[in-house]
Order: C-alpha cells, then sequence, then structure tokens
C-alpha cells in the first residue's frame, strides 16, 4: 500500500505522541508509594463510577463527598466508609471541601451547567480538576474553562475515557491500516422513554437543594421532574444528546482523522418518537467539513434500529478499506468490506483515564485529554447545536474555530448567569 508524504508526517507525530503514552495506574504503583493523594468527587450520579475507581488506586484517599441529594450523599458515603479506613466527609455545597489546603484534586460529575464553573472555583483554590465531559455547557465557557488551567497552571482532564481506552486502535489507524483517511461516522443508538419513565434512580429527595442545584442557571421553569437527568434535554441547562453521548465518539472522530477546527457543520432532525416537555433532538445527524476530510455523527436517542446493527461504533475510511473500533477492540476491512485483521487494546476505561489523571498529578505520566483537547471536541457539539437551533449551515473559521456571518449563532455562543455566579477567569 502507497503511504503518501501526509501519512508519514500523520505517523511521524504519532510516535512521538506514543513516546509520552502513560503506563497503567497498576504499573506505576511502586513509584507512587507513601505519596498518597487526596481528592474529593463532586456529583454523586455519575461520580459513583469516579468512586469505584478510586477506591482501587493505590495511595488515593477520597477525602470529601459533595451532592446536593442527601439521599445521594448518603449512599456515596456508605459506600466509601464500608471500603476506606481513612475518613471521608460529606458536604452538599462543594466549596467547603475547596477550602482544605491539603486537598489536591476535584472530581467534578455534576450536569453540564456545573462543569465550567466548578472548574474555574476549583482551580481558583489550587486543586487540580477531573471534569466529565463535555465540561463546558456553550463555547464561552469552553474557552473559560481552557483559559483557567492555563492561568492557574493546573492540571485539568476532561472525562471523554476513550483518549485512554482506545490508544491503541488510533495508533493502529494512525499506522496506515487504510492508508490516507478520507471520512469518519460515529453511531449512537437507544431506547430512551418519554419524560418521567427513566426509574426511581432518577427522582430526586424532597429534600434536595434546588436553590443549589441550580446554581450559576437561572431559572427558566419548575425543573424538579428534570431532576436527576432528563436536565439533558432542556437547552437552558443541557447540550442534548449530542453533548450527553456525541462527545464521545465525535472525539475519537476528529482524533482518528487528527483534525481540529471544522470549515462547517450541520445538524438536522427532530423530536419524533415522544410528546412530552423536551426540547433536543431525539433523532438526526450531524456532518462536519473539515476541507481535507469528514464525518458525521448518526442519532437515535429512543429507537435502538436493531436491524441496521452497525459494525461499530466508530468507523473510518481510507485509501485501503475501512476501519472499526468498538470499546477497545478494532477490525480493519479491505475495499470490498473483507476482514483482514483485527486487535484489542486495554479495556476498564474509567481505571485507564482516572489512572492517568492520578498519575499526572504524581508527574509520572502526561495528560491523555488535557482540557484544551478535550474542549477542541466539545466545540464539535456546541456547534452542531448551534447549526439544529438557529436551521443554518454553521461555517467557522477553519485556524480559529469562531462563527462567521452568523449573527443567531453568535446569541448562543455565551448564556446568562444568575448574579454572583457568573464563572471567571
Amino acid at each position: 500500500m502507497d503511504i503518501t508524504r501526509r501519512t508519514a508526517l500523520k505517523q511521524a507525530a504519532f510516535g512521538m505522541a506514543a513516546a509520552l503514552t502513560p503506563l497503567s495506574a497498576s504499573m506505576k504503583a511502586a513509584n507512587a508509594a507513601g505519596r498518597k493523594l487526596r481528592v474529593a468527587v463532586v456529583g454523586l450520579g455519575r461520580g459513583l463510577a469516579h468512586i469505584s475507581t478510586l477506591l482501587t488506586l493505590p495511595d488515593v484517599e477520597i477525602a470529601y463527598l459533595a451532592e446536593v441529594d442527601p439521599k445521594r450523599l448518603s449512599h456515596g458515603m456508605k459506600i466509601v466508609t464500608e471500603k476506606q479506613q481513612a475518613p471521608c466527609t460529606g458536604v452538599p455545597d462543594f466549596r467547603k471541601a475547596l477550602e482544605d489546603k491539603t486537598l489536591d484534586a476535584v472530581f467534578i460529575a455534576t450536569p453540564n451547567f456545573w462543569h465550567t464553573p466548578a472548574a474555574l472555583l476549583a482551580m481558583q483554590a489550587g486543586k487540580h480538576v477531573y471534569v466529565e465531559k463535555p465540561g463546558s455547557q456553550n463555547p464561552h465557557e469552553a474557552e473559560l474553562i481552557v483559559a483557567g488551567a492555563q492561568k492557574y497552571g493546573k492540571l485539568v482532564q476532561m472525562g471523554n475515557q476513550r483518549r485512554s481506552g482506545m490508544r491503541d486502535a488510533i495508533a493502529a489507524l494512525h499506522a496506515g491500516a487504510v492508508g490516507e483517511l478520507h471520512f469518519a461516522r460515529a453511531f449512537y443508538y437507544a431506547s430512551r422513554k418519554a419524560l418521567g419513565q427513566g426509574g426511581a434512580n432518577q427522582i430526586p429527595s424532597p429534600d434536595l437543594d434546588f436553590n443549589l442545584w441550580q446554581g450559576p442557571v437561572e431559572a427558566e421553569r419548575a425543573i424538579k421532574e428534570f431532576v436527576h437527568y432528563e436536565w439533558h434535554w432542556l437547552w437552558n441547562w443541557g447540550n442534548g444528546e449530542l453533548g450527553n453521548n456525541g462527545i464521545h465518539t465525535l472525539d475519537v472522530l476528529r482524533w482518528g482523522l487528527q483534525v481540529t477546527h471544522p470549515h462547517s457543520v450541520t445538524y438536522t432532525g427532530g423530536r419524533y418518537w415522544h410528546s412530552d416537555k423536551q426540547e433536543t433532538p431525539d433523532t438526526g445527524t450531524a456532518c462536519y467539513n473539515f476541507g481535507n476530510a469528514g464525518m458525521e455523527w448518526v442519532q437515535s436517542s429512543c429507537s435502538p434500529r436493531a436491524a441496521e446493527k452497525p459494525l461499530a461504533e466508530c468507523m473510518f475510511y481510507g485509501e485501503g478499506g475501512s476501519f472499526a473500533i468498538n470499546g477497545s477492540a478494532w477490525t480493519v476491512y479491505d475495499p470490498k468490506g473483507v476482514k483482514v485483521s483485527e486487535g484489542k487494546g486495554q479495556g476498564a476505561l474509567d481505571a485507564l483515564h482516572i489512572g492517568n489523571f492520578v498519575e499526572s498529578i504524581r508527574g509520572n505520566a502526561a495528560l491523555n485529554s488535557p482540557i484544551h483537547e478535550g474542549q477542541l471536541s466539545t466545540m464539535l457539539c456546541h456547534l452542531g447545536n448551534i447549526a439544529y437551533r438557529t436551521g443554518t449551515v454553521v461555517k467557522c473559521d477553519p485556524k480559529t474555530g469562531k462563527l462567521l456571518n452568523n449573527p443567531e449563532g453568535e446569541k448562543l455562543w455565551k448564556r446568562a448567569y444568575r448574579k454572583g455566579w457568573e464563572p471567571a477567569v
């Protein structure tokens, strides 16, 4: 297979990056001896997965849990106190934990609209930050959180775990498995129910502090029925499925294609499956043009489309065939669709990604997804949502990612905040 000069340069660049690839936390355990890190976990929905992983890592102490719902806080405290000898303090307001000067890092697993404001407060208090995807609720926050990491000199990793779990697959892709790449696709199919049918674990405690839950966001409507999960489908609080699950695979596509800012973006679809109070689309396709390559994200949140059975969650198309990635495994197909090879990398995405963050704090590794890199991918979600909400083809400056000639889109670049909660660097 002929390899073009551009592909060769890409391979060389990847080789340099691979040299910085960290070893797993377990392989670094000996070097970490006696260097206990004290951490806080904020938000005990997704945060429970953070707790489970942190409890398995050597010399890591969960010093605080923060959660505005007393029921969730009690559940999280029970898990930690049963498995960890060191004391853990539970607080409704995470800002209390930030007052502890011995705290090293904060894990933020709150709703999206809290990601950037909470991360900035943590950095300003001198803490390193692991923030769940998407890391920002709007483009202005994406700029703020990156600027904050630079100003305060803190390590900030976004929770797009595939950046750790798919490294072997992307290495094979960049090594020329299917030659020069031209296009990529990702799929998200699910069976989401109508509003209010998500299960008992989504019902908030009657004692939940809604004022603190709301935090920096201005109240637009009664929110109780959307807590703890379905706020995702309201523009005032969430980013729809594109920012909820699309971020994971859009990041992989951008990573694989080795592209940065798009030239243009479209996102078309609608709410087709349930007549309820949700606003964001349950079905759609987001398309991205990078000039020399393109990619798309196909969404069917309320219908699993079982008959279609995509080959993988991420597909790359090159001169020499197709490259499919599922989890940490990959398969290579020739131009006629015949399987020619396959491979499998490390699993346990959370353990690898959180372990990488911990080892980076100790100075033993480089972050696999530093926030500036993570927010390049999150911006794809923000731009897609702007395209959907304005009904326009969003054109961007490929050097900066800024909007071009889109006054309606500019109105969605930044949001209004409750007085006294405005995030700032």
